[in-house]
């Protein structure tokens, strides 16, 4: 018990500087695009690291299952930092934008190791309580996040914002290792690699940005192959929306396409057209991040008196209104206290969603495969969030110089899925005693590709 105690600890320390990392980035990144003079590259900076996270993701769930969550977790953190010193020292926006895309791959081999090592390290009751303390480590980096990186990129230089966490992200790996490395793998048989798929989903959403910088057919190919490939990686059924698993990964991803699409332009646009500093303008992502640990904080004691789908569906209601908010401010008649309170109720709807889909997809993985399941679920979430973000980073580059319109289309992209999410929300597994059987991942069984 001591021992689980202080993994934790060290899981939640762990957190806590990602967290920071992705809070304090994207109040930088309006000041980032300035100094580089890389506005067209602002979507690419976020969305790139998303797709290259999709093939780390996709290797660990693999390599969990096969050797325990450890070596994933210690590779990620390295390939991490190396992109944070990648970017905290890049001369220009592309130099900048290929040290997220190794960062994002890093990150997602941390980010389901993680989840593998709650998923074997407790008991499946103590799941949904470990999850919400992961999302309640958000809080601080939430509250502090935004201002200390605004204090930063006016007083000592928008690079150390990225550079000052490569320096505590070492000792927080340290806390964890010894906890971890005694994890065995699962015992569940393996599928075949998923990996070359996950490549080709990596290679196609990138694509996708590339295709908005020059032209409509490379963004429509570019599309097609994140389609085509990205489909293998997801349970049989979810582009349907299957009822069960297919459905709660598909919802995740649709509540992380929506809410990161509208996150990462409302700074920007509270900046460039509304005058605020980049500190203020960061509030909007310190009540997005801090009533997503309140939401999640209040699931997690909820859970017995609110069921899973109640939980869902009335997080996907908060995105959907969070994202209405944001659209709303492009107008300038409308206060910007309008899309601050929007994003409360957004942040708060992920709160609900995020943990609840993360229990649901280990109590519902095949015995020994929580690694492919919580694969699954990121790769939903990474995929669904890089083509939203080059899509609306697409058409905001085709109508920077038109004002409105590009903050407009930027938001509207964001809709889609916030509704999307609302729809399928209905659909997802609801009961609490885990009836519902394992699903396979597409291309795992006979017939793989009908995914």
């Amino acid at each position: 018990m001591e021992n689980r105690r202080t993994l934790t600890a060290g899981l939640v320390t762990l957190v806590t500087l990602v967290a920071f990392e992705a809070v304090a980035v994207t109040a930088a990144m309006p000041s980032v695009a300035r100094a580089l003079d890389g506005l067209p590259l602002y979507g690419f900076a976020f969305g790139g690291a998303l797709a290259t996270s999709v093939v780390g993701m996709v290797l660990a769930g693999a390599w969990c299952d096969r050797a325990g969550p450890a070596r994933p977790a210690a590779a990620g953190v390295a390939l991490f930092c190396a992109g944070l010193l990648l970017a905290g020292l890049a001369p220009h926006m592309w130099v900048l934008v290929l040290g997220r895309l190794v960062q994002g791959f890093g990150g997602g081999l941390v980010n389901v190791a993680l989840f593998v090592v709650v998923g074997r390290a407790y008991p499946t009751a103590e799941h949904p309580r470990v999850f919400s303390l992961m999302s309640a480590a958000w809080v601080l980096p939430a509250v502090a996040g935004p201002a200390v990186a605004g204090l930063i990129v006016q007083f000592v230089g928008w690079r150390w914002v990225f550079l000052l966490v490569v320096l505590a992200a070492a000792p927080a790996m340290a806390v964890v290792w010894p906890r971890i490395r005694g994890i065995a793998g699962g015992s569940g048989a393996a599928g075949p690699s998923r990996v070359p798929w996950s490549i080709g989903a990596a290679v196609g959403a990138l694509v996708l940005y590339v295709g908005g910088q020059e032209s409509l057919p490379l963004l429509a190919a570019g599309f097609v192959v994140a389609a085509v490939c990205g489909v293998r990686l997801l349970p049989r059924g979810t582009l349907a929306a299957a009822r069960g698993l297919p459905s709660v990964v598909l919802l995740r991803g649709l509540a992380g396409a929506a809410f990161m699409q509208a996150d990462v332009f409302i700074p920007l646009i509270l900046t460039r057209e509304r005058g605020l500093s980049p500190a203020l303008a960061g509030l909007s992502v310190t009540v997005g991040a801090l009533f997503w640990s309140a939401g999640s904080w209040l699931q997690a004691r909820t859970g017995r008196r609110l069921g899973d789908t109640a939980r869902l569906r009335l997080g996907a209601a908060g995105i959907a209104a969070g994202v209405l908010s944001a659209v709303a401010v492009v107008s300038a008649a409308v206060p910007v206290a309008v899309v601050v309170a929007g994003w409360c109720l957004a942040g708060f709807g992920m709160g609900l969603v995020s943990p609840v889909s993360a229990a649901l997809v280990l109590r519902l993985s095949e015995p020994g495969r929580q690694g492919a399941g919580s694969s699954a679920l990121a790769v939903a979430d990474a995929l669904l969030t890089t083509i939203a973000l080059a899509a609306g980073g697409s058409l905001f580059a085709a109508l920077v110089d038109a004002g409105p319109a590009a903050y407009l289309a930027a938001f509207a992209v964001a809709l889609v899925p916030a509704l999307a999410a609302l729809a399928v929300a209905g659909r997802t597994f609801g009961g609490s005693d885990g009836s519902t059987p394992p699903v396979a991942l597409a291309g795992e069984r006979a017939g793989a590709g009908r995914g």
